[in-house]
């Protein structure tokens, strides 16, 4: 999955209907549903797995406005305080032992640049972002909810949980192809070994 930028999925029944940032997704979703405030159509988190809920009542300026309070509410926790807000640099504690901040003293740049180069350090070194079991857990909660009523769903999930691919791909085989397909996607890193 894509790790530089958050994107969802939506899926009504078997079929999928929308794709990228939230905003998108939610907006096609309303577009589609008309005047309806519920709706029975899924929207997963490409990189959790898990299904949001989203209240689709209102004109496309009230959605629009709910969008803000849902990102307001993923960025809970991060400071107003002092940083480069413009930049996008969120003030938090950090707690180092005393050495630690010793050896950030020395070093050029001052603490901060040498922190946040340290982390796109490790960031670039983590190869696919999540562990392989992050990614399983992932797509365990988005083939329970999509296809937890399909034939051979358990035995799909024991293969992709043993990481035979050819296994898995036999038993989702006879599957809804956007299901698949979206499966495909984003157990990709879990047989890429």
């Amino acid at each position: 999955m894509n790790n530089d930028k958050t994107t969802f999925t939506a899926f009504e029944g078997h079929s999928l209907i929308a794709y990228g940032d939230l905003a998108e997704v939610v907006l096609k979703i309303k577009s589609s549903i008309g005047k309806a405030s519920i709706s029975t159509i899924l929207i997963f988190s490409d990189i959790t797995g898990k299904t949001i809920d989203f209240n689709f009542h209102g004109s496309k300026q009230e959605i629009l406005k709910r969008l803000e309070v849902y990102t307001s509410v993923q960025d809970a926790g991060l400071s107003s305080g002092p940083g480069r807000p413009k930049l996008g640099v969120v003030s938090r504690e950090v707690s180092l032992l005393p050495r630690h901040w010793e050896w950030l003293a020395t070093q050029r740049g001052g603490a901060s640049a040498t922190i946040r180069m340290l982390v796109e350090d490790a960031m670039k070194k983590a190869s696919s972002g999540q562990s392989a079991k992050q990614v399983q857990d992932r797509v365990y909660q988005i083939m329970s909810v999509l296809a937890g009523d399909l034939s051979d769903y358990e035995e799909a999930l024991r293969a992709m949980y043993k990481k035979d691919k050819k296994s898995f791909l036999g038993f989702i085989g006879n599957w809804p192809n956007d299901v698949q397909n979206y499966l495909l996607k984003s157990s990709k890193e879990i047989f890429e070994v």
